[in-house]
């Protein structure tokens, strides 16, 4: 099993995407789950956001953190 953790220091909290995967002998994927947590700057505990179960949903993610800053939330709902 492989876990990844990025994470994007904002100044008043910070944004943790995690991204587990793991793969079988002959390398095709078992499972993949990424989700994405919020933390307050100071704070051990981080609150969940959204997860999802498609593969490279993190990767894109963080392009898209990196390009738009945290403006990228704002397509993020309740209910959705």
């Amino acid at each position: 099993m492989e876990i990844k953790t990025i994470t994007f220091r904002g100044l008043t909290f910070d944004i943790l995407v995690e991204e587990a995967k793991s793969h079988d002998a002959q390398g095709g994927r078992l499972w993949y789950l990424a989700a994405i947590y919020v933390r307050e700057r100071g704070k051990q505990e981080a609150q969940l956001v959204r997860k999802t179960r498609l593969p490279g949903a993190a990767d894109e993610l963080a392009a898209s953190i990196r390009k738009d800053g945290l403006r990228v939330f704002d397509r993020f709902r309740p209910g959705q």
